[in-house]
């Protein structure tokens, strides 16, 4: 038992759950751990014979498909996991993962996504979201906890990685702690860009459909403008959403592998509307040879270039974007620039950094598996 990996959980599918399948490919006879667990989403992006093991959360009701209902009990959930016989522990953390406790001596890489967003960002976070004013003040109870214990389990990790500088920056900020930063994996061979005549006339956005994620605004600025938006990806905003689209807007729901390259290699331009911690999907769009109209803050800077690759807006607003897009001319951009940016990006020095680190705690010999599992869920 070699390598114990945890994740935050295993019941929705996302840039996270895409991480860990490039890791299980680094270290196929790893252990996963998380709160909770989803027998499709375990398929979709573990192999068989991985062991999943998970926290007592997973017996309580409707904790798997409602596990926000159980908040509170997350943070004792990851400390209860038992790690015995490993000798390193890898955490994949946006929340609470990197909580864990390990044996004495065990070092602890924590690959942070993000701390915690909701507690250092509640307004931002709660602003889209539809509950009760009592509901927010408990809320905000809680994530006063929820930061103290953020803050002290962050001193127990041996080394933090960060997903980017943004996420970087944060680390430094909310727990006095420095790290090395380590983007994450975009398999790039397996997007590219068609010839002009197959380009469609469609915007689209590949996204879970969360509050926070702000498709709204994109819905919204095509609305306006009359113009053909696709919405590929599912969640639970996804109801609210459909009552703003208009008759040029139309939801696949979440596509399959070969769909979500097709329509990321014939879209006029991917929408980004969220302000991501990284993003892998703007960079599958670039690797398709597509261009991204992005709002201009923390992970899309990082690997979208204004000019190049792509264009920003500057508010989450659909004016905003509106007036991007009024000035977005598709000719303006290279598909094959958008392929050579995308491809800084590649899982290849994903592997290889992991490698070397991993390698500094004792690992010797790290073979990257050849079968790649791939789903489309957008980040």
């Amino acid at each position: 038992m070699p390598l114990a990996i945890v994740h935050d959980y295993l019941n929705q599918l996302g840039g996270a759950e895409k991480v860990l399948s490039a890791f299980l490919r680094l270290v196929p006879d790893a252990t996963v751990y998380t709160s909770v667990a989803r027998p499709d989403v375990v398929a979709a992006c573990l192999p068989p014979v991985v062991p999943v093991k998970t926290s007592f959360l997973q017996r309580l009701p409707l904790a798997v498909t409602h596990t926000r209902l159980y908040l509170a009990l997350l943070p004792l959930a990851f400390e209860r996991l038992n790690l015995h016989g490993h000798r390193l522990v890898l955490s994949i953390s946006s929340a609470f993962a990197k909580g864990v406790q390990p044996p004495e001596g065990v070092p602890h890489l924590c690959y942070c996504q993000t701390p915690m967003r909701f507690a250092w960002n509640l307004d931002g976070y709660m602003r889209y979201e539809r509950v009760s004013a009592l509901a927010k003040a408990t809320v905000r109870l809680l994530m006063v906890r929820f930061r103290e214990w953020d803050v002290r389990t962050s001193q127990t990790v041996t080394e933090f990685i960060a997903i980017s500088r943004t996420v970087q920056e944060r680390i430094r900020r909310f727990y006095g702690r420095e790290s090395r930063i380590i983007y994450p994996p975009v398999e790039t061979s397996l997007y590219h860009p068609v010839p002009a005549e197959e380009k469609g006339d469609y915007y689209l956005v590949l996204s879970r459909l969360l509050p926070y994620k702000r498709i709204d605004v994109a819905i919204e600025a095509c609305n306006r403008l009359g113009l053909p938006l696709i919405v590929a990806g599912e969640g639970r905003d996804e109801p609210r959403l459909r009552r703003l689209a208009g008759s040029t807007v139309r939801f696949t729901g979440r596509v399959p592998d070969e769909e979500a390259v097709r329509l990321l290699a014939r879209a006029r331009a991917l929408i980004l509307t969220a302000e991501e911690d990284f993003g892998l999907t703007p960079i599958e769009a670039m690797a398709s040879g597509t261009p991204v109209i992005a709002y201009r803050a923390s992970g899309a800077t990082e690997t979208v270039l204004e000019g190049e690759t792509g264009i920003f807006f500057d508010r989450q607003e659909a004016e905003s974007l509106i007036q991007a897009i009024k000035r977005f001319n598709p000719s303006d951009y290279d598909p094959w620039r958008c392929v050579e940016q995308a491809r800084q990006f590649d899982s290849a020095r994903f592997w290889t950094q992991w490698k070397h680190l991993l390698q500094q705690y004792g690992f010797s010999s790290l073979p990257v598996q050849t079968s790649v599992s791939r789903y489309a869920a957008g980040s």
